[in-house]
């Protein structure tokens, strides 16, 4: 299973940014996809993911600044970031799991291998 992000890159504080994550080589019905990301120094921070089926979940730093999506037929999700602060300055990364909480707790075996984010102030 491959993971492959893009959409990264510098923004101004108050813009938006749109990440996208194209999963390859396996099966993802039923699978949900997410997304985390990582500031220098910091631990990697859930930010959201989506069901096959259709519901979201986000980080509690989002306050509906974020929404993530998923195209199933082109195994992709999106998260479409709007408002965005220096503080979300950070690598972004995709995952995916057949169960949420290993996906949340982020212990799923499988991540992309990110999309630089840097958010000017």
């Amino acid at each position: 299973v491959q993971l492959v992000e893009s959409g990264g890159g510098l923004v101004q504080a108050g813009g938006s940014l749109r990440l996208s994550c194209a999963a390859s080589g396996g099966t993802f019905s039923g699978y949900y996809m997410g997304w985390f990301r990582q500031a220098p120094g910091k631990e990697r921070e859930f930010v959201a993911a989506a069901a096959w089926s259709g519901p979201t979940y986000y980080g509690d730093f989002v306050k509906g600044r974020f929404t993530i999506s998923r195209d199933n037929p082109k195994n992709t999700v999106y998260l479409q970031m709007n408002s965005l602060k220096p503080e979300d300055t950070a690598v972004y990364y995709c995952t995916e799991h057949t169960n949420f909480s290993v996906l949340r707790r982020g212990r799923s075996g499988t991540w992309g291998q990110g999309t630089q984010v840097t958010v000017s102030s």
